[in-house]
């Protein structure tokens, strides 16, 4: 049934890239050629995600104009998917895990601010099944893909939505995009994980040449003990988060005394109500500047919002100082 109702608007966005740029087949550079954009609904809100799509132009190359997604694309959601891995994976430990009923279900994504029809939690409740079904014995999916590309990147992502649920962790190949395997864990122990490495390498007919995940003990431990031969790329996008997390909380707290500072805005534009003349339009311009520079959050972290926000404001006081100034110049003038 087609949508009654207009879409909300994301309220985070984010922008992925892949983290090789170079081809895996002939090693040329890769060109940047298309950036694609989805939504995803998850359990904190609409998230807008911008890919930069990358593809090989050597026309001898076996993967020759063949798309190369962000490999982080997959930790959020499924292919062609509108809901987010954690909403799956929320809504199988909810049926399984407290045998919650379908409305029950829809009732409590309801509650967490989820706009989602009632058909839709059957829909992923099939998801969860036949994520949880996958495995490498499926010859018939796997064996030409693999066998074409001759090698598998593989990355791996645990999804807990809530905390004291199970794990639904997911062992993807990062060239194909294909689930590889996935399965819900009350732990994340290094062992246990050691134990899903295993089952993909084991499953496989070709070499895994690279493991991408998040920087986890537990992870790092596992992989190492599983392919301990085997180049392990650490999440960028964490990396980075991890390492500028002290800077983003001065940056937040400089934020926030500027707001402080400039909340004088809606006081000014109840003032201008009524009037048309050519002062007010210029100064409901500059209450327009100071509302979009305040709902500016910029991309953490590589864009600090409050650096952000006090070169905005900034210009504007700039600004304001400049017609200030010629105002003054005319008076001086025309005495």
């Amino acid at each position: 049934m087609a949508r009654t109702a207009a879409r909300p608007q994301p309220t985070r966005s984010q922008q992925l890239q892949p983290w090789f740029l170079h081809c895996t087949a002939c090693h040329q550079r890769l060109w940047a050629d298309y950036k694609n954009r989805r939504t995803v609904a998850t359990l904190t809100g609409l998230l807008r995600l911008t890919l930069d799509i990358r593809r090989c132009h050597n026309s001898d190359c076996p993967r020759y104009r063949k798309p190369y997604r962000p490999e982080a694309e997959g930790y959020y959601a499924l292919p062609q998917h509108e809901f987010g891995l954690d909403v799956i994976a929320l809504v199988g430990n909810l049926r399984y895990g407290e045998h919650r009923s379908v409305p029950d279900i829809h009732q409590t994504l309801c509650r967490r601010g989820l706009n989602i029809a009632p058909r839709t939690i059957s829909n992923l409740l099939d998801r969860y099944d036949e994520l949880l079904a996958v495995t490498l014995t499926d010859d018939r999916r796997l064996r030409g893909l693999l066998a074409e590309q001759g090698r598998v990147i593989l990355a791996l992502d645990g999804l807990q939505p809530d905390v004291g649920h199970e794990v639904l962790w997911v062992l993807r190949d990062c060239l194909s995009g294909e689930v590889l395997l996935a399965k819900s864990l009350l732990s994340a122990r290094q062992q246990d994980l050691a134990d899903l490495i295993g089952q993909v390498r084991d499953g496989l007919t070709v070499p895994i040449v690279g493991v991408i995940s998040d920087g986890q003990h537990a992870i790092r431990k596992a992989v190492a003990e599983a392919l301990p031969n085997v180049p392990h790329q650490l999440c960028h996008f964490h990396y980075l988060r991890e390492a500028a997390r002290p800077l983003y909380e001065a940056d937040r707290h400089a934020k926030k005394e500027l707001k402080k500072r400039v909340r004088g805005v809606r006081p000014i534009e109840r003032s201008l109500e009524g009037r048309f003349d050519a002062e007010a339009e210029a100064a409901r311009g500059y209450c327009d500047a100071v509302r979009s520079a305040l709902t500016d959050d910029g991309r953490p972290p590589l864009e600090a919002s409050g650096l952000r926000l006090h070169e905005r404001l900034s210009a504007v006081a700039a600004s304001l100082d400049r017609v200030a100034e010629k105002r003054g110049c005319r008076k001086n003038s025309s005495g």
